[in-house]
């Protein structure tokens, strides 16, 4: 029986979801390159192969419920069981910009759509898979502008930062999270929320102060958590890896 682990990856080819991919594929694992576009798929998977990763590209739409099936029947008949989830893929689409009061509905609901719906689509299409695996996990990525701590804090650098599609879409993610954790604790799977903090990818225009390498090291902690570690915990993002995140 092989016993190398299977991650996928959603939105892994670029950015921090393509160096959680490199990282987990450093561990040993099989890493599914899930993306939307096949022709950036393909060559992130190739751009890993050659590094030495056992990489795979799987063609999942997040926000598709036909290419989230497809994709869970592939894993499936494949490799029969899933062991990491990693849901990266998020947007903040310049339509959900601007003043609340100004924010599009269209804007709105995309976000929506990719950052919360997209994760239950994927997460309960993945479960059955995750369910055959001695110790499955799963890591959403979230962030500090989903902290409503943070966000209420006037002392806190996020604090003017009022962002309502996309901070409201994270808050969402964190409460969804931990309806996740809640179902299956007591069970071999964990489901945590990685923070990577501000980093520099094409969702900022590449502004950010810390590097996709840095955001990703925050997922595979958690991607990688043992046995004794947490279920529906928020951490990451701080000077010190693993740092919890207030809610």
């Amino acid at each position: 029986m092989d016993t190398t682990q299977i991650a996928l990856i959603t939105g892994a080819n670029k950015g921090i979801g393509f160096e959680t991919a490199r990282l987990l594929g450093e561990k040993g694992m099989t890493v599914l390159v899930g993306a939307r576009n096949p022709e950036l798929g393909e060559k992130a998977a190739a751009d890993l192969a050659g590094q030495g990763t056992d990489a795979r590209f799987v063609h999942i739409d997040v926000t598709d419920a036909a290419s989230v099936d497809a994709a869970a029947r592939r894993i499936e008949e494949e490799h029969g069981r899933l062991d990491v989830l990693v849901n990266n893929a998020g947007i903040s689409p310049a339509s959900a910009y601007g003043a609340p009061s100004a924010t599009s509905m269209d804007g709105l609901r995309e976000t929506y759509e990719t950052n919360v719906f997209g994760v239950v689509a994927v997460t309960n299409a993945m479960l059955p898979l995750l369910r055959r695996s001695p110790a499955g996990r799963i890591v959403n990525l979230s962030s500090e502008l989903g902290s409503l701590t943070l966000l209420t804090d006037p002392s806190s650098p996020f604090f003017p930062f009022n962002l309502l599609a996309y901070n409201s879409s994270k808050t969402a993610l964190n409460a969804v999270t931990i309806a996740y954790a809640k179902e299956l604790a007591g069970t071999p799977i964990k489901v945590n929320l990685a923070n990577p903090g501000y980093c520099a990818t094409d969702l900022n225009g590449n502004s950010g102060f810390r590097t996709p390498v840095q955001g990703a090291e925050e997922v595979v902690l958690l991607a990688t958590v043992g046995d004794d570690g947490p279920n529906g915990a928020f951490q990451g993002g701080a000077e010190k890896p693993g740092q919890p995140v207030p809610w």
